[in-house]
């Protein structure tokens, strides 16, 4: 996602990556069950609007803008996380098979992403969505609060990455901690 950020366009980059963590962080929290009294089924006014509306009309500003990446993955999420808003998710496989198509929508946004956050995010996003996938498959409520818990992590990241786009805080660390010349001993 760091199209945008090199190109100039903070503003569609911390917008999306904003609204992905308000979504994932709600989900996710929803998901592990936490929260006394909500659950999963509770974040779907979040999903629907902020994660699918949201998203949508971001990806489509991105396009618009010339980020043909974050444009494709933030129309593509918020199409997913609309559908899943607005769908009853049926059964079991039936959600299982949606989630593991969320799964490789994440996979492909983390192979493509360009900065470490990004892929970090979507590479988050992508165990979430795996884990919750075979979660719904198998039955196991164990794995679904462990895939929200994954969602949690990376809706943190996601937050942390706009939130340093907008303040100026660092979002790489520097492969060489001591300055030259300088030795850790131990």
């Amino acid at each position: 996602m760091d199209n945008d950020v090199s190109a100039g366009n903070v503003t569609t980059a911390v917008a999306g990556r904003l609204a992905l963590a308000l979504t994932l962080l709600a989900f996710g929290l929803g998901t592990t069950g936490v929260i006394h009294g909500v659950g999963a089924s509770d974040t779907v006014t979040v999903a629907h609007y902020v994660g699918g509306v949201t998203l949508f009309l971001v990806g489509l500003l991105a396009l618009h803008d010339g980020a043909a990446a974050s444009g494709a993955g933030y129309v593509t999420l918020g199409a997913l996380w609309f559908a899943w808003a607005v769908s009853d998710r049926g059964p079991a496989n039936a959600a299982g098979l949606f989630l593991l198509l969320f799964a490789l929508v994440a996979l492909t946004l983390t192979l493509t992403g360009r900065d470490a956050l990004g892929r970090l995010m979507y590479g988050l996003l992508f165990l979430s969505m795996l884990v919750l996938a075979v979660a719904a498959f198998a039955g196991s409520s164990v794995l679904a609060r462990a895939g929200g818990w994954t969602a949690v992590a990376s809706g943190a990241v996601a937050w942390y990455a706009a939130t340093a786009a907008l303040a100026h805080w660092p979002t790489v660390v520097s492969r060489r901690a001591a300055g030259r010349g300088v030795t850790a001993t131990g």
